[in-house]
């Protein structure tokens, strides 16, 4: 991905210099929230349909200076100014006005709006405060304990989270936090047609950057890889050795890829509808 020198997002919090008091069992988020979590299965911050209450541990961090300016930093920076850029015209095309995300970056914890998170949360989007969180520690373990290395796949993670402050815009989270509550889909369900339509989001986003000339060779083929990296079937194999589809959260490895892969191939937003697809046929 062509990067290098390019304008970077404003709207970049840099927290890693933040120092945290205490975890404080109990403290309750207070608020039914909608947390999608990007990639780590089950790493969401309590139910993710539900009143999270006390089932995460809080904390207060007191901002400090920003961190040092890195090329990692700088890379995010750009590929958040990209999604900027791309979701303002989709918005206005749409007759919307776009609401660009805060990136937050964090070393180990973080308090969000949505309570209290850990870098073990996996990088994540909080609707009760419109912000995407990322400890950048991640792309270490995407390209390790993955397998998905390269700068698109690390594109493609703040891409996906981007699609979800998308869905929050567009009260697509909002129509389906009513469709739990009246039944038909199970919650797990709801969920996976969520991360799919972020997974295609991210997509339609990576046809605009092949469009604009920063797609470098093998960029979209890192993106596919870290599609099938992180699939639920996949990871429960990893991790014991079977899979159980009931408990799946963001799909498979092969849905993944294919609604990353349809909204790469058509750029078209309107064909991102996951939620009037039978769920066996996503």
């Amino acid at each position: 991905m062509q990067w290098q020198g390019r304008r970077q997002s404003s709207n970049i919090e840099d927290r890693r210099g933040a120092s945290g008091g205490k975890f404080a069992i109990g403290g309750g988020i207070g608020a039914v929230i909608l947390t999608l979590i990007g990639l780590f299965l089950g790493g969401n911050l309590g139910n993710i349909f539900g009143d999270a209450t006390s089932l995460i541990p809080t904390q207060t961090t007191i901002a400090t200076s920003s961190g040092a300016k890195d090329a990692m930093t700088e890379f995010v920076g750009v590929v958040l100014a990209d999604t900027e850029d791309f979701w303002t015209k989709q918005f206005q095309q749409m007759g919307y006005t776009y609401q660009p995300p805060k990136l937050v970056l964090f070393t180990d914890y973080v308090q969000t709006g949505s309570g209290g998170a850990t870098s073990a949360t996996g990088p994540f989007y909080s609707p009760a405060d419109k912000k995407v969180y990322i400890d950048l520690s991640f792309y270490d373990e995407l390209k390790t304990r993955f397998g998905a290395a390269g700068d698109f796949a690390q594109a493609y993670v703040i891409a996906h989270e981007v699609g979800h402050a998308v869905q929050d815009q567009l009260g697509i989270m909002d129509q389906v936090d009513s469709q739990q509550k009246t039944g038909g889909d199970t919650e797990n369900q709801l969920s996976v047609r969520l991360e799919l339509q972020a997974d295609f989001l991210a997509g339609v986003w990576a046809h605009y950057e092949n469009s604009i000339g920063v797609v470098q060779p093998g960029d979209i083929d890192e993106a596919l890889n870290a599609a099938n990296a992180i699939g639920d079937d996949r990871l429960q194999k990893q991790a014991q050795g079977y899979v159980v589809p009931d408990s799946f959260t963001h799909g498979t490895s092969a849905q993944r890829v294919k609604w990353f892969k349809l909204g790469y191939d058509t750029g078209d937003i309107n064909q991102g509808d996951t939620f009037s697809i039978p769920y066996d046929q996503l």
